[in-house]
């Protein structure tokens, strides 16, 4: 928007003909400054309003995966994975307030780490509001949450309440300040980029927030091992089913809702025209754009999902169908701002059989992931971020990440490997980070005898031993924990005599 700021000098040779043209002057000008200033207020409040919107659909997310979670593990395990999914919000808090938050957007800094506004000390500032606070916390207890999936049914509850403060106040703030920061040493929104002079593009987080979650679980599950019962003697898979279909289905829905917030959200404003403004497109198109393309890469997911199963197990499987809906919103959030609608439903179609695959090696090497984190969000996450770099288109990326000639887009649409190669490194950057941090923890954890429950707690419920009762009245019929390695049975004889009139008998009747 161009400025309505003047100055008396430049209107008095225009009011030269007025006997108090210097005066008149000087009032015109007192007005425009008016206007200009309640013109940029308002665009603060709308750009602030949208924000905390957003924030309020990513927090609602935990809503959903609460109820996602509550409906995969069995239900003498509810209560304690409710449970932890408030203490993923209630911990994760405190520890981003503290600590978090300065590490991932304390500038100015260095490319490595945040050094400001802990406790959000010297908060809000010119480069944010509280609204943005708000929006990253809701983030960072999405990653915490994501890694309660992978280790639930097993785990000592502190074990949730290190982890988890662990994660959002230091894990996962530092990889949000190298890729999201302005002084981040591989953010795209950094002046003299140190990875290819443009840095990698992972818009709302497929490696940020859903690698990072999913191979923190992957690397508590390695450690804590398989639940009881998951598989057998000889070593094959037994599927141990959620007790609740219904709440996984309620669970995605919120999801889904959230991810509105979480992709079409990241964009912080909508009040910003594109092309100097004046016409119909801007920065509110491009929204609206981010959503369509999120809306298609989870349904086409979730459609190759069905009938992909349908081939391969010989039915149709609702749970299969939320899993990969949220594997294909997994994958779609690094480029949701940059790719055509088309090619939305190409990363959607490929992120469902990169979850299937995933899961076919997770049964192969005995892995035990209740929720598929790991391989739904680590798996997809980083089919996501290589998705960007083959599919950026140059006109959108542009748009996002103006300020930069010659910057580099996707391969497939011309635009060279660099950025291919950018986010190749990024996968390998997150990888290797979250491995050396999160990997020693649940190592130390388990030494120190913090990380699992006894044999006697997982058989009979985490409820009923560590939380005073059951969620409600439930029948574990399929539980195999809770059975026996041998059950014998006992065979009734039979009663039933001939008859001597060649009538039946009462006790055959």
């Amino acid at each position: 928007m161009d400025s309505l700021t003047c100055t008396a000098s430049d209107l008095v040779p225009l009011l030269s003909s007025s006997a108090n043209a210097t005066a008149l002057a000087s009032f015109l000008c007192a007005r425009f400054s008016t206007i200009s200033s309640q013109l940029s207020d308002a665009t603060h409040a709308v750009d602030n309003t949208y924000l905390l919107f957003s924030a309020y659909l990513v927090f609602a997310m935990q809503l959903g995966f609460a109820m996602l979670c509550a409906g995969s593990v069995r239900a003498k395990n509810t209560m304690n994975i409710m449970l932890t999914n408030v203490l993923d919000a209630a911990a994760g808090a405190l520890s981003y307030y503290l600590f978090g938050f300065a590490f991932a957007f304390g500038a100015p800094s260095n490319g490595f780490i945040g050094r400001h506004f802990f406790g959000l000390k010297e908060y809000p500032s010119p480069d944010g509001d509280y609204s943005f606070f708000l929006y990253q916390w809701a983030f960072a207890i999405a990653a915490a949450g994501i890694t309660s999936g992978s280790i639930a049914e097993r785990t000592q509850f502190v074990a949730y309440l290190i982890y988890s403060s662990f994660l959002t106040g230091f894990v996962y703030p530092v990889v949000s300040h190298w890729f999201w920061s302005g002084d981040g040493w591989a953010s795209p929104i950094r002046p003299n980029n140190l990875l290819f002079d443009s840095g990698a593009i992972d818009f709302a987080g497929s490696g940020v927030v859903h690698m990072v979650g999913g191979i923190a679980g992957l690397w508590g599950a390695l450690i804590e091992g398989p639940r009881i019962g998951r598989f057998d003697r000889a070593g094959r898979s037994v599927a141990l089913r959620g007790h609740s279909a219904s709440l996984v289905v309620l669970g995605t829905f919120l999801l889904w809702l959230g991810w509105y917030g979480f992709n079409p959200g990241s964009f912080l404003t909508i009040m910003k025209g594109y092309g100097g403004g004046g016409g119909y497109y801007g920065q509110w198109s491009a929204i609206g754009r981010t959503a369509v393309t999120t809306t298609l890469a989870g349904c086409t997911a979730a459609l190759t999902t069905l009938f992909s199963k349908r081939l391969l197990v010989g039915h149709w499987n609702v749970i299969d169908v939320c899993n990969g809906l949220l594997g294909g919103f997994a994958a779609i959030t690094s480029g949701c701002s940059v790719v055509e609608p088309w090619a939305a439903i190409i990363c959607g179609f490929v992120a469902a059989w990169v979850l299937i695959g995933f899961n076919m090696l997770a049964a192969e090497f005995k892995y035990d992931d209740p929720l598929e984190a790991a391989q739904l969000h680590g798996g997809c996450g980083a089919w996501g971020l290589l998705f960007t770099g083959l599919f950026a288109t140059k006109a959108y990326v542009n748009e996002v990440y103006p300020g930069l000639s010659g910057r580099p887009y996707g391969m497939f649409m011309g635009g060279g490997g660099k950025l291919l190669g950018a986010q190749i490194i990024q996968i390998l950057v997150i990888t290797g980070w979250v491995t050396a941090t999160m990997g020693p923890l649940f190592y130390v954890l388990k030494k120190m005898n913090l990380l699992r429950i006894s044999r006697e707690d997982e058989t009979a419920g985490m409820d009923l031993t560590r939380h005073g009762g059951f969620a409600y009245v439930y029948h574990d019929e399929e539980d195999i924990s809770m059975r026996p390695a041998f059950v014998m049975t006992k065979i009734e004889p039979n009663n039933a005599s001939p008859s001597t009139d060649g009538q039946r008998s009462p006790s055959n009747v």
